[in-house]
């Protein structure tokens, strides 16, 4: 008996620890599955939000967005290409490329807006709220249609000088060599094609 007993007590102590141990085991993998399962889930909505994203930017597709066709902004647009004598289509493109419709943009530097507005610009133009859509676009085609005069009607001049500033397009008498304002100006004229295409298909 005395020799048995060690065993005995050794079993116990072994069925105690692997009871233990499932206990332990029973009571973390459900939760390990859980959050499993849900890192899955967040993983594949980033891709689907990212997928979505894709399909809904401006710049890689040619559907119009929602913003794009708010009666609002094409009001506005419109009252402003009447004024300022800016085809309505070259301004929607401008805007399009500045904050793709997003009139409370603000970019590292400082622009503001639908049409991009530095705020030393929209105070020299007049500009109380560059957040508002209306004092935003007028300014903006003000200030476009500035350019367009300095520079004789030469739509891609102006449209450098409004991306990279007047004394760069002096500076370097005509468009700047830099690859940012040559995208931008490429952009601009894309988006252009794209509405001019609509409006003259609509007319039809």
């Amino acid at each position: 008996m005395s020799e048995d007993l060690p065993l005995h007590r050794h079993a116990a102590l072994m069925c105690w620890m692997a009871f233990i141990i499932g206990t332990v085991v029973l009571l973390i993998i459900p939760g390990i599955v859980q959050d499993y399962t849900r890192l899955q889930t967040l993983q594949g909505g980033t891709v689907s939000a990212a997928a979505s994203s894709q399909l809904s930017d401006p710049h890689q597709s040619s559907s119009t967005t929602s913003e794009e066709t708010d009666p609002l902004f094409l009001s506005i647009i419109q009252e402003a290409s009447d004024r300022y004598e800016v085809e309505p289509e070259l301004i929607r493109a401008i805007i399009m490329a500045e904050s793709s419709y997003n009139p409370r943009a603000v970019s590292k530097r400082g622009a503001r807006g639908l049409m991009q507005l530095m705020p030393a610009t929209a105070k020299a133009l007049g500009v109380e709220d560059s957040f508002n859509p209306e004092h935003n676009i007028h300014g903006g085609v003000r200030y476009f249609k500035q350019l367009l005069d300095r520079f004789g009607g030469d739509t891609e001049i102006a449209l450098a000088a409004y991306n990279a500033g007047s004394r760069k397009v002096r500076q370097y008498q005509g468009i700047p060599p830099f690859k940012t304002t040559r995208y931008y100006i490429k952009k601009v004229f894309s988006y252009y094609n794209h509405y001019k295409t609509d409006a003259d298909s609509d007319r039809v």
